[in-house]
């Protein structure tokens, strides 16, 4: 690959690209981002990426939890047995704080450096999540969406679409259930409608990837759709 003379910008200015992983529970989207994460190497786009930017390229961070900050957000949203419980509109602001200190100190710094950034989870979970999911005003949540990302959006977003139950049923087989995994079925088919729906609304920017197919094939699609996708952004 040829090098490139300069960074396309993104849709904030930014140079560097932010790539989201999306889906509910158990969809594989932890699993499938580290997957890119190393083809990304032996691809060699990460070998090319560092030669323009002089650093190193890729970034792998999650929401909630991708700070300090963000970490201690996680815990109160997150686990299980508190004796507290969080009121749904609290549980929208905690999770517009977490997104405001990672965009602000992750997110914006690494993309002006040039940085690709793999981000487990963005702006389409609270959409899906605590609009669809818990039924809280779509408006207000547009809202606080844009004062927590000051206007980033996501480059590409790969939404990973598998059944509700499904997903359910792997995370209980790994014995990772969180707070948000023992909701009642009906709250996850919501949250399932909800990207549904996003996916129709914003078919630029959102690629739906079946995920109920094995995990080389989904990785081989996922890595298709990023090769075309840094190439015309970056034209080697």
């Amino acid at each position: 690959m040829a090098k490139v003379s300069q960074f396309s910008r993104g849709n904030s200015g930014q140079s560097g690209k932010l790539i989201v992983f999306e889906g509910v529970e158990g969809c594989g989207k932890t699993t499938q981002l580290l997957r890119l994460r190393d083809w990304l190497t032996e691809s060699g786009w990460v070998q090319f990426l560092r030669e323009q930017i002089q650093a190193e390229p890729v970034m792998v961070t999650r929401e909630p939890g991708g700070t300090n900050l963000g970490l201690e957000l996680r815990r109160l949203l997150l686990e299980r047995g508190k004796e507290t419980t969080i009121q749904e509109r609290a549980e929208l602001l905690l999770y517009a704080a977490d997104r405001t200190q990672h965009v602000e100190e992750l997110l914006k710094p690494n993309l002006l450096k040039g940085v690709v950034i793999l981000c487990d989870r963005f702006t389409d979970s609270t959409i899906a999540y605590q609009g669809y999911g818990r039924g809280l005003n779509q408006s207000l949540i547009s809202q606080l969406n844009n004062i927590a990302t000051n206007g980033l959006e996501s480059d590409l977003t790969v939404w990973l679409d598998l059944d509700v139950e499904i997903g359910l049923a792997r995370k209980r087989k790994q014995g990772e259930i969180t707070l948000m995994e023992e909701a009642d079925l009906a709250f996850h088919h919501r949250v399932q409608q909800g990207f549904t729906e996003l996916a129709k609304a914003h078919p630029q920017r959102i690629v739906k990837i079946d995920a109920n197919q094995n995990q080389e094939l989904i990785a081989e699609q996922i890595q298709k759709i990023v090769n075309e996708r840094l190439t015309q952004w970056y034209n080697p």
